[in-house]
């Protein structure tokens, strides 16, 4: 079987995103756009593949891990330049080396692995992917001759009038014999306006030699998309979304306004469930079946069970089980673990709890660095206080304990198992299981108060 390689071209800035963030690490439905590319040539069974880094290295780097190898062009002089900077990764290996744009977030492994066939099919020393273009002004046109061969790239500019009715054009991805490449990548040159090195010139080589030049016209122009500045960026990013909430909705999982819905690349849900218009599924999110989330609910990484509803609320980092309600206008911040059948009601913050199950925090509370038992009701405007102004600390809540409405719970502390804390208490020492725990002043009334105030008010 041919050894298959990969190189990215990830070098660049760009300037005309004018932004402080390197262009290929601009997120497209909340993942950069070089991991896209990344991810999808990872299921290609590449031998190596080799990521070419330059602006903003180590956080490319970072970004990517250990899914690449990296090569280093230091001063960008060319898509060819570009790709000779992996010599050493790749020149002395055999067989066939994909080089794809970290710009093109939208090109899929399916669109490759048909480039990749059309390529040994065709016995081709280069194949390009090329795509059909209704505008095609601009771009390089792939001129084939009678046997369907690419005969040459022709760049706009330098186009005849008839050349430019030419609607198929070049993608900037391709496939080469990598022993061909890597040979005549040593004679492009760099004699042109911009003096730099220019992969397509590449075909011209390589055609001249004789060699057979294929090409693979992929359906989709869109998915080959380059993103260039914010306006091709805002392009991709509407065309994943739609692309990924199609799949979903293919998959069995109801998104009431497809338009209004936001759902990450990574993001497993379960049939049946029902998407909200404004909800935004950002990172790795596990959605069960039989759900119901939003409207206007935020979920970024967390697993949530099945049958359970969260409606106009936010939760992060967390894992939430089978038949939870949560909101409306609830906050689950991070390291939170909600069992099964607990209600989170509204104007609820829970952060690092762990909830039991059946547990319910209807309204109004904070529940910070806590453990809550099973069957624990906690009553509106409960609060544990958990932080003395330097270190955090936690709260227990035993199950089927009652915490009454406005109760302080001072950290650390316990309230043991079935018991009740009393309205209106501020607890400050441990709660025996089953007591009563009042803790709050003597009410006193004072008669006739007011009538004795307005007197003194009016001498």
């Amino acid at each position: 079987m041919t050894k298959r390689y990969g190189v990215i071209l990830a070098a660049g800035q760009g300037t005309r995103m004018k932004s402080k963030l390197y262009k290929v690490l601009h997120p497209v439905c909340g993942k950069p756009m070089v991991q896209h590319v990344v991810d999808q040539l990872s299921t290609l069974s590449l031998q190596k593949l080799v990521t070419i880094v330059g602006h903003g290295a180590e956080t490319v780097k970072a970004q990517i891990g250990d899914k690449s190898e990296y090569a280093l062009q230091a001063e960008q002089l060319g898509t060819a330049h570009a790709v000779m900077q992996a010599t050493d990764h790749l020149a002395n290996e055999k067989g066939v080396t994909l080089v794809v744009c970290g710009d093109t977030p939208l090109i899929t492994a399916e669109t490759m692995e048909a480039l990749l066939k059309q390529h040994e099919d065709a016995g081709a020393k280069a194949t390009i992917l090329t795509a059909v273009a209704s505008e095609p002004t601009g771009y390089g046109r792939i001129v084939r001759n009678a046997e369907g061969h690419v005969e040459r790239i022709v760049e706009h500019k330098d186009a005849t009038d008839e050349e430019r009715t030419i609607t198929e054009i070049n993608t900037g991805t391709y496939c080469f014999d990598n022993e061909a490449l890597f040979e005549a990548l040593s004679n492009v040159s760099n004699d042109n306006v911009q003096g730099e090195y220019y992969l397509p010139d590449v075909i011209e080589i390589l055609k001249s030699k004789g060699e057979i030049v294929s090409a693979f016209q992929t359906a989709s122009f869109e998915e080959t998309l380059g993103v260039n500045d914010r306006y091709a960026l805002s392009q991709a990013e509407t065309l994943m979304k739609q692309r990924i909430n199609k799949q979903h909705m293919m998959n069995g999982v109801t998104i009431i306004d497809p338009d209004n819905t936001y759902i990450s690349s990574d993001a497993k849900i379960g049939s049946d469930t029902v998407l909200h218009p404004g909800t935004m599924i950002i990172g790795d999110v596990e959605i069960g079946s039989d759900c119901e989330i939003g409207p206007n609910s935020e979920i970024k990484n967390c697993k949530i069970g099945d049958r359970t509803v969260i409606r106009h609320s936010v939760a992060h980092d967390s894992s939430i089980g089978n038949d939870v309600a949560i909101g409306p206008f609830a906050h689950i911040r991070p390291a939170s673990q909600i069992s099964d059948k607990v209600k989170v009601g509204n104007f609820v913050e829970l952060k690092k709890a762990v909830f039991g199950e059946g547990s319910k925090a209807s309204h109004l509370s904070y529940i910070g660095d806590a453990e809550v038992g099973t069957n624990v009701n906690i009553g509106c405007g409960s609060i544990t206080v958990n932080y003395d102004g330097k270190n955090k600390f936690l709260t227990k809540i035993e199950d089927n304990a009652f915490i009454g409405c406005n109760s302080n719970l001072v950290a650390p502390v316990t309230v043991g198992e079935g018991a009740y804390v009393a309205a209106g208490s501020t607890i400050t020492s441990e709660v025996p299981s089953n007591a009563l725990s009042i803790a709050r002043a003597r009410q006193v009334n004072k008669e006739n108060y007011v009538e004795i105030l307005n007197q003194k008010k009016n001498s």
